[in-house]
Order: C-alpha cells, then sequence, then structure tokens
C-alpha cells in the first residue's frame, strides 16, 4: 500500500513538473514573439525615416542615447542594435509584408494594439507584425532570438539559406555560436552533397529526395573529445564515446532519428554479427545503419555494410518498412574512391565523414549546449 501510494506520490510530482516546465516553455516563446515582433516594428519605423531622408546624420545614435537617458538601464537599443533592427526589417519585409500587409489585416492589427495618443499617425509603430504564426515564412521564425536572426540576416543570402538555418537553431536548440560556426562552414551548402548511391538504390524520386535530405556529407562530434593521436583509437572507443553522448549524437543527426541499439545482434548460419549503430528515421520509414571508421574510406566498407543491410531487411524490418539505408561514417574520404566502390551496388547507402572536438578551433568548441542546459531550454 506505502508502495503504490509513493509511486502515485512520484507520478502527481512528475505531472506537476511537466505542466511547469511546458507554461515556462511556452511563457518565454510568447515573449520572445513579442520581442521580435516590437525589433521588427522598429526596424520598419526606422527604416522609413532614415531610407527616405527624413532623418539626417547620426539621428539614430541621437536617439539611443535619449531612449538611455528616458529609460535608465534599457539594455539592447545601441545604435549599433537599432541598425540591427533595421536590417531585421528590410531583410524580412518583402516577404512577411506581402503575406501580412492587406489593408483590413493591418487595420484590424494596428487598432488591436494602438491607442489614440498625441502622436501623429506618421510617428505611430506597430508591434504586431508577426502575431500571426500561420503567416510567416517558417512555424520556427520566432522560436530563435533577435541575435541568432541578426547572424543569419547579415551571413545568408537566399531565402532558403535563411529558413534552413533558422529551423536548424530551433529544432536542434543551437547556441549563437554554434550557428557562428555552422555558417562559417557554410553546413547549408553540404545539404544533398552525401556521396551515395541513392539515384540507383532508390526507385521513388520523393523517398530519394528525403533521403538526401536526412542524411550530411560531415558530421560535427564536437562534443567528442578523444585525446589520442590521429588514428591510433579504436572504433569501440569512438562508438562508446558516442554512446556516452547519444543525446546529443541524435541532435547532429537530426530530427526524426529514433535509436534502436548499438552492437545490435543478429544471426545468420550461425554466426553472430553486430551493427555499430542502428536507428529508424520516422520521415523515412527504414531502418539506418551506421558503421563507424577511424581512418580513410576503404571500398571494402562497402561490402560489409551491404550484407547487414541485407540481413537486416530480411530479418528484422517489418512489412510495412521501406528497405534499411547504411552509412558509413569514417574520418576521410576520397571521392573518386567512394564513387568507384559505389559502382554497382545493390543497396542504399552513404558516405560521411567526421569531425571531433579537438580537431575544431579552441573558441568553437563546446559550442553544442550540455544536459543541464538542454533541460532548461525544455
Amino acid at each position: 500500500m506505502q508502495q503504490q501510494f509513493s509511486t502515485n506520490f512520484n507520478q502527481a510530482i512528475q505531472a506537476i513538473k511537466s505542466a511547469i516546465l511546458q507554461s515556462r516553455y511556452k511563457a518565454a516563446a510568447l515573449a520572445n514573439r513579442e520581442l521580435l515582433s516590437l525589433y521588427y516594428g522598429i526596424g520598419e519605423f526606422v527604416s522609413r525615416k532614415s531610407r527616405e531622408g527624413t532623418w539626417g546624420t547620426g539621428a539614430i545614435d541621437q536617439i539611443s542615447n535619449q531612449l538611455q537617458q528616458e529609460l535608465p538601464g534599457l539594455r539592447g537599443f545601441s545604435a549599433a542594435n537599432i541598425k540591427n533592427m533595421r536590417l531585421f526589417y528590410e531583410a524580412w519585409c518583402d516577404i512577411l509584408n506581402r503575406q501580412l500587409a492587406t489593408d483590413d489585416l493591418l487595420r484590424s492589427n494596428f487598432e488591436h494594439i494602438t491607442t489614440r495618443s498625441s502622436v501623429s499617425d506618421d510617428l505611430q509603430i506597430k508591434t504586431d507584425w508577426l502575431a500571426n504564426a500561420s503567416l510567416l515564412p517558417t512555424p520556427n521564425f520566432t522560436l530563435i532570438g533577435f541575435t541568432h536572426h541578426n547572424e543569419i540576416v547579415k551571413k545568408t543570402e537566399s531565402l532558403a539559406e535563411r529558413l534552413f538555418y533558422i529551423d536548424r537553431c530551433a529544432t536542434d536548440f543551437w547556441s549563437v555560436e554554434k550557428l557562428k560556426y555552422c555558417l562559417k562552414e557554410n553546413l547549408f551548402s553540404q545539404q544533398g552533397k552525401l556521396a551515395n548511391n541513392f539515384s540507383i538504390t532508390i526507385s521513388d524520386a520523393d523517398l530519394r529526395r528525403k533521403a538526401l535530405l536526412s542524411f550530411k556529407d560531415e558530421y560535427l562530434l564536437d562534443y567528442i573529445n578523444i585525446e589520442s593521436p590521429d588514428e591510433e583509437f579504436d572504433e569501440r572507443v569512438l562508438e562508446s564515446e558516442i554512446m556516452l553522448n547519444i543525446k546529443n549524437f541524435i541532435m547532429s543527426l537530426g530530427k526524426d532519428f529514433a535509436f534502436i541499439g548499438n552492437q545490435y545482434r543478429f544471426i545468420v548460419e550461425e554466426q553472430e554479427y553486430f551493427v555499430d549503430l542502428l536507428f529508424f528515421n520516422r520521415q523515412l520509414q527504414c531502418m539506418v545503419a551506421f558503421e563507424l571508421k577511424r581512418g580513410a574510406f576503404k571500398p571494402e566498407y562497402l561490402g560489409k555494410m551491404n550484407f547487414y543491410l541485407s540481413a537486416l531487411d530480411d530479418l528484422v524490418r517489418l512489412p510495412h518498412e521501406n528497405r534499411s539505408i547504411g552509412i558509413i561514417l569514417c574520418k576521410s574520404k576520397k571521392e573518386k574512391i567512394v564513387e568507384y566502390a559505389f559502382r554497382d551496388t545493390s543497396k542504399p547507402m552513404g558516405v560521411s565523414t567526421y569531425k571531433l572536438a579537438t580537431e575544431l578551433p579552441e573558441k568553437y568548441r563546446d559550442i553544442l549546449p550540455d544536459e543541464e542546459e538542454l533541460r532548461r531550454l525544455m
């Protein structure tokens, strides 16, 4: 009886804890959306006044200084940041204004948030541009901070590239330093460049497209630090480090990956075989086998992976699932060797490389949130 009471008590605590965390997350998300809306509105106002020649040189500096005097302790409104707000508006206005700025929408929203005062209409600032989430270019637009947006706007060129980094920041909880590193490494351009044989092994065009988007050419394992001379550590050491950081590894893979197990065992003709890491991808509806290699890619790796995938498809795969995909994760690869190795292969496979923490510049190490930080964010 006491044990049952204790169990119910613990369940109640977990339920309350979950409700508290969810409420905090919603409050933080709402506050961030309001702040971005304010910055966007101020950016629109400053852009209109400064670009049309209404304000002279030094106006933004003067406004910033006066704001500091009238609102002591005010942060985020330096002259540089006000210019960033203008940049934020100008980067998105063609897209957001086209979706949001119908006369009726503007009128209803404007009347909703303004009060009549002595301030002329020409000086009114609209601050609810981002209130309608369904009209934003991505649902994740208001889920990342202004500093993230500022970095993305300054260092990207196309809309697709911007949306890619916004979505990755929101879904993978990138810190600003992580974002800076990925922008510098041009992670966007690596999408779809995975060395693979999908074009000859996946007949369904939509599934092939999804597979290309699900895997990366290079994985940044910047949470793994193996202090060993080059290529001297065993693959099992790398696997062990990944298992100790499995949450971070899944974040590196991206969304829709579910972990099945490591050293996944199956038997063929009374002999045991083990897949290093086995996942299931919900988007692709298939198992994904990862084989870890400490050095450069070798053609014989594909033969072993082909065998594993055949066994997984026959012995483990469920009737409704697609054929398994194999990814060989190695330290380096040479394109021509990979290209020749893939010829005449029958199972969908790819070859990716990885980079450990010891290979990153000092300032970019430890840029993924640790477990405590992830718990706080969630």
